[in-house]
C-alpha cells in the first residue's frame, strides 16, 4: 500500500543566472558553472528574494542529462537568510551533450530539483524540518530559472 503524502506549495522563485563558466568537455562529462546573480521569492509562506550568490556546478553527462549541484541563499521579506542546497536533473535530450558543444542548446528546458533549505532564524525553523521539491524550467537563452517549490508533508 504506498504511503499517503501531500505536497503544499511553499512559494515560487526566479533566480537570474550570469552566462555560463564552461570549463569544457573533460574526459567524461562537460562542467559548465552557472552563478546567481538576483531574483525574487513570493508564495503563501516564503517571500523576499534569492540573493546575488551562490550558483549551480553543473555536469552535463553524454547522453544529454545536467546533473545540478545548487547552493543558494535566499533572504525572506523580514530579514530571514535561509540557505538551500540541491540536486537535480534536466535533460538536453538525446544530442544535448554534442548541443551544448555547438552552442545549440533548447530556449527552455523543464528541471526536477529536491531542495534541503536550512536556517538559524526562528520565524523560518520549518524549513529546518521539510523535505522540499522543485518542479520548474530553466530559460537558457535567457540566463534565469523558475521554480515552483512544495514541502512533502
Amino acid at each position: 500500500m504506498p504511503f499517503k503524502y501531500e505536497m503544499e506549495h511553499v512559494c515560487t522563485y526566479r533566480a537570474t543566472l550570469s552566462a555560463p563558466e564552461v570549463i569544457g568537455a573533460l574526459p567524461n562529462d562537460i562542467r559548465a558553472n552557472f552563478y546567481v546573480t538576483g531574483g525574487e521569492v513570493w508564495g503563501p509562506k516564503l517571500r523576499g528574494k534569492v540573493r546575488a550568490v551562490g550558483g549551480d556546478w553543473l555536469t552535463l553527462r553524454p547522453d544529454g542529462v545536467c546533473v545540478l549541484d545548487v547552493h543558494a541563499t535566499l533572504e525572506s521579506h523580514d530579514g530571514a537568510l535561509i540557505d538551500v542546497r540541491y540536486n537535480g536533473i534536466l535533460d538536453l535530450g538525446t544530442d544535448g551533450y554534442a548541443g551544448f558543444l555547438r552552442g545549440d542548446l533548447p530556449a527552455m528546458v523543464k528541471i526536477y530539483a529536491a531542495p534541503l533549505m536550512r536556517t538559524a532564524h526562528p520565524d523560518y525553523a520549518w524549513v529546518n524540518r521539510k523535505q522540499f521539491v522543485n518542479i520548474g524550467e530553466a530559460k537558457l537563452l535567457e540566463n534565469h530559472v523558475t521554480y515552483d517549490v512544495y514541502a512533502v508533508n
